[in-house]
């Protein structure tokens, strides 16, 4: 038994693109070995009392004992306060956990010094599970990839086990290192939109563990990181892209079967026949396909062939290309700031059950505009021949999969100041009393019916 150590492709971006292929020390292409293991690639803020998620990771790493080592690098806290809720959460399921002290923070010895060290390599070995907690991505991938860019031993270790059939799990930064390319130190979606991203700076190298053809972007739909995912993607030349939201995530078996379990979705981003026109300054992007799917909908990650959970394949199928499409929904959709909490998400639902076959959505700085023209970005969405959803109540909800919206985004410019104070209007004038018993309504436009 472990004791448990808790102490309780290319193109320009906005006029700055560099690849991660332009790199001496880009990621090397993943092995061509089909992984064994497991993938719990989680979007952050996870419960730690809802028990999917981890008596999930348990499962996939062996099932009751299973020992599963907790990775504190992301942190900069005490590594053993910092883990002290997931080393619960893991007791709880039934697993044996063990913070590993690879931490920047753990004065007993340098990281660099214990990705190395001999007694932490063993607890790996030992382990059928491995664990990333959140913080800042950039710390977990500058312990684990020495100065060149290669794996340490601790790294290579982590990669035997998912090779042999364990499982790797992250939460935000460690869902983040899941791809071979990650944002590492970014600003908001927006200001990725205007100023665009170079390799080496806003971009870095993830671990890898997905393929070199997936993006994977965390905490996605609540802060509208839908957005920078586009961005990073066009710009380091990446067809797909993973957008895994809130206390939810994906879970990937032997690198291709993947299912949503958890509070919400993912959204699947398609940028592999996506264009953009280089006459337009400022980033753009025609025909990004966007697909969201929701709790128990699975993708295969190399077909992007999309099987619906049951609730909804033995519910409502929604296409809205056939002849007896019968849509919720009947008004046109215009959103003031679609990178907000969850909005494309709602958009995207709508959009699929709605009479209308398109949407906007704009993203703009309102401070700036509320003194002055400024720029932003608008967000066209729109249904094809390939759309089509599911929607479901079983799980207490309105929830809905939905596939192949289509998506362009231009610069514009928003006219400010974009409000002003209501000026006083002349006094209406007022009828003349009716007759006493003579009663009139008055319809919406103003004008009288008896």
């Amino acid at each position: 038994m472990w004791a448990v150590a808790v102490a309780i492709v290319v193109l320009t971006v906005a006029g700055r693109t560099t690849t991660a292929a332009d790199q001496s020390d880009s990621p090397e292409a993943a092995p061509a070995a089909v992984p064994r293991g497991s993938l719990v690639i989680i979007g952050g803020s996870e419960r730690f009392r809802d028990r999917e998620l981890w008596d999930t990771i348990v499962e996939l790493a062996g099932g009751e004992g299973a020992k599963i080592a907790i990775f504190p690098t992301a942190g900069g806290k005490d590594p053993t306060k910092s883990c002290a809720q997931v080393v619960k959460a893991f007791t709880r399921a039934g697993a044996e956990p063990l913070v590993v002290p690879v931490a920047w923070g753990e004065a007993d010895r340098s990281v660099h010094e214990a990705v190395a060290d001999p007694d932490l390599l063993q607890i790996v070995r030992n382990a059928s599970g491995i664990y990333f907690v959140g913080g800042s991505q950039g710390r977990i991938a500058d312990a684990m990839l020495d100065e060149e860019g290669r794996d340490t031993p601790m790294l290579a270790a982590i990669r035997d086990l998912y090779h042999n059939g364990g499982v790797i799990a992250g939460t935000s930064a460690g869902a983040a290192i899941m791809g071979q390319v990650m944002y590492r130190d970014a600003p908001s979606p927006l200001q990725i939109l205007r100023h665009g991203v170079h390799y080496g700076e806003e971009l870095g190298s993830g671990l890898g563990f997905l393929g070199p053809s997936w993006f994977v972007e965390q905490h996605c739909l609540v802060r509208g990181r839908f957005a920078r995912a586009i961005v990073a993607m066009r710009s380091q030349g990446i067809p797909y892209g993973l957008g895994v939201d809130e206390n939810t995530a994906l879970v990937v078996r032997h690198g291709r079967d993947a299912t949503v379990i958890g509070y919400k979705g993912v959204l699947i981003l398609d940028a592999s026949a996506a264009g953009s026109d280089p006459d337009v300054e400022g980033f753009n992007v025609q025909n990004v396909k966007l697909s969201y799917l929701d709790r128990g909908d699975s993708i295969d990650l190399e077909t992007l062939a999309v099987t619906p959970a049951a609730e909804k394949s033995d519910e409502i199928s929604l296409d809205p290309n056939a002849a007896d499409f019968d849509p919720y929904y009947g008004h046109r959709m215009f959103y003031t700031d679609i990178l907000g909490n969850a909005t494309v998400a709602d958009l995207l639902g709508r959009l699929i059950d709605n009479e209308e076959d398109e949407a906007i959505g704009l993203a703009f700085n309102g401070l700036d505009a509320r003194e002055q023209p400024s720029d932003g970005f608008e967000f066209r969405f729109y249904r094809g021949p390939d759309s089509k959803g599911w929607y479901t109540e079983s799980f207490g909800g309105e929830d809905y999969t939905v596939l192949g919206i289509h998506l362009d985004i231009r610069p514009i410019s928003i006219a400010g100041p974009l409000y002003g104070d209501r000026r006083g209007r002349e006094p209406t004038p007022q009828r003349e009393a009716a007759p006493e018993g003579d009663a009139q309504s008055v319809g919406e436009d103003g004008e009288t019916s008896d």
